[in-house]
C-alpha cells in the first residue's frame, strides 16, 4: 500500500497563488506517475496535471495550462502543484494520485484524502 498525504490548501483571493504538496509513503516504487485531480460537489473528478518519474513527461488540463506547474522530488517522495493566477473556478477539493502508466493510459491506484482550495472573487 501507498499512503498519500496532501497539504497546502486554503483560501486565497483571485489572482493569488497556492502551492500544494503531496507526500507518499509506504510501499512506494520507482517509475511511478504522480498527479493531481480536483472535484466539486456533485461533479466528476477532473484531471489537473500529472508528472512522470523523471519529470520528463508533464501533462496539464487545458484549463490550467500556463498557470499551474507540477513538479516532484523523488528523494522526498513528494509531488507539488504550484498554482498561480488562481480563479474562482479553480475552487475544488484537490486530490493527489499515484500510479503507473501502461500502454492504454495511467492507472491511478492510490489517492490522498483531498485538500480544499477556495478562491474568492
Amino acid at each position: 500500500q501507498v499512503q498519500l498525504v496532501e497539504s497546502g490548501g486554503g483560501l486565497v483571493q483571485a489572482g493569488g497563488s497556492l502551492r500544494l504538496s503531496c507526500a507518499a509513503s509506504g510501499r512506494t516504487f520507482s517509475g511511478n506517475y504522480m498527479g493531481w485531480f480536483r472535484q466539486n460537489p456533485g461533479k466528476e473528478r477532473d484531471f489537473v496535471a500529472s508528472i512522470s518519474w523523471r519529470g520528463v513527461n508533464r501533462d496539464y488540463a487545458d484549463s490550467v495550462k500556463g498557470r499551474f506547474t507540477i513538479s516532484r522530488n523523488n528523494a522526498m517522495n513528494t509531488v507539488y502543484l504550484e498554482m498561480n493566477s488562481l480563479k474562482p473556478e479553480d475552487t475544488a477539493v484537490y486530490w493527489c494520485a499515484y500510479g503507473v502508466r501502461g500502454p492504454v493510459g495511467t492507472s491511478w491506484d492510490y489517492w490522498g484524502q483531498g485538500t480544499q482550495v477556495t478562491v474568492s472573487s
